[in-house]
């Protein structure tokens, strides 16, 4: 315990292990060791702690470091609080009572949000490096893709046609989205609140500048009070990771559309499918439902470190205690998501052709033939009319675009001629596209040869 003079009985047992934050904040082990002896040089440095009891409570720390990530010692929660507690009591075991020297000038408060603080900043940087990939992932297969002519949908109807490499490249734009998300955080979350300690800083000269320097961090706190109490920068990276787990899961959801028999379109790897356990002909998209059901829990996850915070009293409560669970789950949950699924995208067979035949025989370029009839000089409005009408008249005749006559278009109206046959044509129907952000296949390729480019100079800097 890092308490207890005060009290006439020990804490009781079961109070102990429902209190124990242990199970979770293990995950800040490295980060606890480095603050610790960040917070050691800095006591020696302005002369509070001898260099020989520093040295001998740094050298204590890389001791427990090692013998951490060796397997030869694990801290059991039914002995310890939380993490802190537990690295300085066995730091007592191996060196004595200069042990005690170790937490002078700083709090758990403090010092728990300055190692998550630490954690988080690690983490963002490996989730951006994961989108990162997962995005040249979607990017070669966009690439592979850029004729492969799919229905574009509004209110899930047809509404214009698209390529394959249109679409993918959206969810290439929102994942770029997320890791400005991420780059806020990590700008957020770069301050040191070693120093603060429980509220209101030290009587002693600590000296946080250089404690935040040894951190790495970019500046350190102004207020102790806030620095202590602050888990805006937890919310934000809960707020990155769930946007970016809905972003996944839109992709999971047309996957999954996709590779039915009914859309026929794509083929999910064997590696990345599953059976079904009473009817063998089954092949299932389950991860990319996995990653659909999860998004639920990661969003859970926001919501439960926003409850936790929205009615707490300045400063340091123990309901913050609960800042951490959210964290390390939504962080594992989300960029294990991405990985997997980069995985799957790599895998699946695409039809290329699913879709010519099929959009030939259908009104899809009814928007199409719109624009050439404006081009003609009439108003939109009015030329928007005069296609409904073919529309119309196609149903009730039993046609469609492909079959319909140049005679029968002048009947509706005199303004058709031989080049309004050519808007009805899909083979070509994205070629004819003009504006900036259409899925016209040179504007396509342009785009992706820019996201190489950008994509690959983050990789190697």
């Amino acid at each position: 315990m890092l308490w207890g003079s005060r009290f006439k009985e020990k804490l009781n047992q079961t109070a102990l292990e429902f209190s124990s934050s242990l199970p979770f904040d293990i995950n800040l082990f490295e980060e606890d060791i480095l603050v610790n002896k960040a917070h050691t040089e800095m006591l020696a440095d302005v002369g509070i702690l001898s260099q020989e009891d520093a040295d001998k409570i740094v050298k204590g720390l890389n001791s427990i470091q090692s013998e951490f990530d060796e397997g030869k010692w694990k801290p059991e929660t039914e002995k310890y609080e939380d993490v802190h507690s537990a690295i300085e009591a066995r730091l007592y075991e191996l060196i004595g009572d200069v042990a005690g020297k170790l937490h002078t000038g700083k709090s758990r408060n403090d010092q728990v949000a300055t190692d998550l603080r630490l954690w988080i900043k690690k983490s963002v940087q490996q989730i951006i490096l994961s989108i990162n990939n997962f995005q040249i992932v979607l990017i070669n297969t966009a690439e592979d893709n850029l004729d492969t002519i799919m229905p574009g949908y509004t209110h899930l109807q047809r509404a214009q046609p698209v390529s394959l490499a249109f679409h993918l490249l959206a969810y290439v734009e929102m994942l770029e989205r997320d890791k400005e998300r991420f780059d806020f955080v990590l700008e957020q979350v770069d301050v040191s609140t070693l120093g603060a300690g429980s509220i209101a800083g030290s009587t002693l000269p600590i000296d946080p500048e250089f404690t935040s320097w040894k951190l790495g961090f970019k500046k350190y706190f102004s207020n102790a009070m806030d620095a202590v109490s602050d888990r805006d920068f937890a919310l934000d990276f809960l707020n990155a990771c769930t946007i970016g787990q809905i972003h996944l899961s839109r992709l999971s959801e047309e996957l999954i559309l996709w590779s039915t028999s009914e859309w026929n379109f794509i083929k999910i790897g064997d590696k990345y499918s599953t059976g079904s356990s009473l009817m063998p002909q089954k092949k299932n998209p389950d991860i990319p439902e996995l990653i659909r059901g999860k998004t639920g829990k990661v969003l859970g996850n926001y919501i439960n470190l926003a409850s936790v915070l929205k009615a707490l009293p300045l400063s340091y409560n123990r309901d913050l205690q609960e800042d951490k669970e959210p964290v390390f789950d939504s962080f594992k949950t989300y960029i294990n998501s991405l990985d997997i699924l980069k995985e799957v995208i790599s895998t699946i067979d695409i039809n290329k052709e699913r879709f010519i035949k099929e959009l030939r025989g259908d009104f899809i370029l009814s928007t199409d033939l719109t624009d050439w009839l404006v081009l003609q000089g009439i108003p939109f409005r009015d030329a928007h009319g005069i296609v409904g009408l073919v529309v119309k008249y196609a149903e009730s005749a039993g046609k469609n675009f492909t079959n319909i006559t140049l005679d029968e278009l002048k009947k509706i109206n005199p303004v058709f001629h031989e080049e309004a046959i050519e808007y009805l044509m899909i083979d070509e129907s994205l070629k004819r596209k003009k504006s900036k952000g259409s899925p016209n296949p040179e504007m396509l390729q342009s785009q992706i040869n820019n996201w190489k480019s950008m994509l690959f100079e983050f990789i190697v800097t």
